[in-house]
């Protein structure tokens, strides 16, 4: 029984590892956004 608890919860520690590097680069990628049109609107200037 101790082993199938360790399993299923170093499972679900390894997916939710997963999911943050996900949200990551998310979060990321809109930076890229915010960023490149804020170049858009300085060089518009």
């Amino acid at each position: 029984m101790k082993t199938l608890i360790g399993i299923l919860l170093a499972s679900c520690l390894l997916t939710a590892c997963n999911t943050m590097a996900g949200m990551g680069e998310d979060v990321s990628s809109a930076g890229h956004a915010v960023t490149n049109a804020a170049d858009d609107v300085k060089a518009k200037m």
